[in-house]
């Protein structure tokens, strides 16, 4: 891996084309395929703009998806392809791309210390053929995608039948995946679904050949190291091998949040630590035999990566996690959405992030999914949602239809952000005449959906200039509550040398460690779902919130020993943080739970 950091999945658009920004200096980073609309018009707009012949693929057209989705990563594959032979073309000027892509590089890089050896030397005709043949050696970042496992909507002819298993959306996305040129990794995250796990068992490219490891490979995120085994098992099981395991931090870290039931992240990597040899070991004995059933020839042992993302914002978190927890990298998210150069982030959006404070960055509920989602209030989706509650009109039109899941009041399912479920739901609610207080908790759960197919795009078509007559402009965005920490507009440079410590964008900031902010977002977490079930506790309930609770306490005593390891910087900066672990540890005795 060229670089010690990757760009997470942003959202629907805002790293829809990032490959094409940033894969061509050896940085990878994550494209979602939820939303084939968005993947055909930006197939679309990149194909022109590189005057390459574009042959739409309409919406009616058999296995559509599929086919959208092939044919925008062949295209992203072909430009940065393209991209990278440029480049090797170039000459080492001050301006160029091949001289940034060696100055991006971290210090720590083989390429990068070759790189500085070569421009000592005095005689550039020493220099020249030493730098031609280290030209020769880039490589591009790698173009991964991203699938929602549980986004997985059924889909329907023109004649309202029901087009099969293979044609639901997360299938048809897979098959787009598996298609492709791409020799890169399917990001699976948002739990198990079976249906899935066995659709990949068809897919030849996950699959060694003549004793060749696949061109494609599979990456689990997780958030914890329990889940990460379950998966992992029912894939090896099927002769499907994870290569790497992305864990995320439960509540720091953008766009869903899968809250674990009070496991921190320091003490989740620590497992991971501990166990990774008999985890890689038990998974293989299983792939192996898989393998041997299915009569495919296995290749030498292959490595299982394990990488973490979520709230990291300093070059001395990013050093420590890799080194103490010896994990292979780190995602950086958020951050690059303050980065116009990598990420499609328009103007007002843009602003409103930079200016934004702690507040304005919080834990919903507004996903149509049922998932907590790290919303902010500055978004113009945010204004919208409010503005049509006022007129007595909330919810969304649906159009795109892939968060559909409520059957409550239909025979198909429809999404629970739309115009028409929340008029049933209110309907429904008014006429159970309910206490006032009960009756506007209810009504603000109804209205606090808001639709993120269309907010989760309309950033990139503004900022694009693709946005069409009447569409919505209304922006969603759902960074992690890290990006509080930041206020600028950076460079690619900036921020890359920010990551490797050869800048400081926080050096003015006065921002807890980490490891503190997760748990302070549990601690928040855990008083406020106790607040809203607290009239109706059962021994269940009761249960639950003990073992959170306890399992807060595990890992704060875990932090408390971790400090001399963390390798801070000054003594007052030790006293800060086991100061902050003490509040926290008050905070948590002071959480009633009856």
């Amino acid at each position: 891996m060229t670089h010690t950091f990757h760009i997470p999945v942003l959202g629907l658009g805002y790293s829809i084309d990032t490959p094409l920004k940033v894969a061509k200096f050896g940085i990878s980073s994550v494209v979602s395929i939820v939303d084939d609309e968005l993947i055909e018009r930006m197939r679309k707009y990149h194909a022109e703009l590189n005057h390459i012949p574009y042959t739409p693929i309409a919406l009616k057209e058999t296995d559509s998806r599929a086919k959208r989705i092939t044919a925008y990563l062949n295209l992203l594959n072909t430009l940065v392809t393209q991209q990278i032979e440029t480049m090797k073309l170039q000459d080492f000027g001050p301006e160029t791309d091949l001289t940034r892509y060696f100055e991006l590089l971290p210090e720590t890089s083989p390429l990068k210390i070759k790189y500085r050896e070569i421009l000592l030397l005095e005689n550039e005709s020493d220099r020249m053929p030493l730098l031609l043949a280290l030209s020769r050696q880039i490589t591009p970042g790698s173009i991964d995608v991203n699938i929602m496992s549980k986004v997985d909507k059924a889909n329907y002819n023109t004649s309202n039948e029901y087009t099969g298993d293979d044609y639901t959306d997360a299938l048809a996305a897979m098959r787009g995946f598996s298609e492709s040129k791409l020799q890169a990794s399917i990001i699976i995250s948002a739990g198990l679904n079976p249906r899935l796990f066995a659709y990949m068992e068809r897919c030849p490219d996950f699959y060694p050949l003549d004793g060749i490891a696949p061109g494609k490979e599979i990456i689990l995120k997780v958030s914890d190291y329990r889940s990460a085994f379950i998966q992992a098992k029912m894939l090896a099981k099927r002769g499907l091998w994870i290569s790497e395991f992305r864990v995320e931090s439960g509540l720091n870290c953008g766009g869903h949040a899968f809250a674990t039931d009070g496991f921190l992240l320091g003490p989740i990597l620590e497992e991971f630590k501990q166990k990774k040899t008999e985890l890689s070991e038990e998974l293989w004995g299983m792939y192996s035999l898989a393998l041997q059933n299915r009569d495919v020839l296995s290749t030498v042992k292959r490595q299982q990566r394990i990488t973490v993302q979520g709230g990291i914002g300093t070059a001395d978190e990013h050093n420590f996690l890799l080194n103490y927890y010896q994990l292979d990298a780190a995602g950086w998210g958020s951050p690059f959405l303050l980065v116009p150069e990598a990420t499609n982030v328009d103007q007002t959006t843009l602003d409103a992030l930079i200016t934004a404070e702690e507040k304005d960055f919080y834990l919903s509920n507004s996903s149509p999914l049922g998932i907590l989602f790290n919303n902010f209030r500055k978004s113009s989706a945010e204004d919208l949602r409010l503005e049509r509650i006022a007129k007595g009109r909330p919810g969304s039109p649906c159009k795109k239809k892939f968060l559909v899941s409520n059957t409550e009041f239909t025979d198909q399912p429809i999404c629970t952000a739309s115009r028409e479920y929340q008029h049933l739901k209110i309907a429904q609610l008014k006429e159970m005449s309910l206490p006032e207080p009960e009756y506007q908790q209810k009504l603000e759960a109804i209205v606090e959906k808001i639709c993120l197919c269309e907010g989760l795009c309309a950033s990139t078509y503004l900022k694009n200039e693709m946005l069409k007559p009447r569409e919505n402009k209304a922006v969603s965005i759902c960074p992690s509550p890290n990006l509080a920490y930041f206020s600028g507009k950076y460079s690619l440079a900036q921020m890359v040398d920010h990551i490797y410590g050869r800048e400081n964008l926080l050096s003015e900031v006065n921002r807890p460690n980490l490891f503190i902010n997760e748990l302070n977002l549990y601690l928040d977490y855990l008083k406020k779902d106790i607040a809203i079930h607290i009239d109706n506790l059962n021994d269940k309930k009761t249960k639950y919130y003990n073992k959170f609770s306890n399992q807060l306490q595990e890992g704060i005593n875990y932090y408390k020993a971790l400090v001399p390891n963390l390798k801070l910087q000054t003594q007052t900066a030790v006293k800060e943080i086991q100061n902050q672990l003490f509040e926290a540890e008050k905070t948590l005795k002071n959480i009633s739970i009856v």
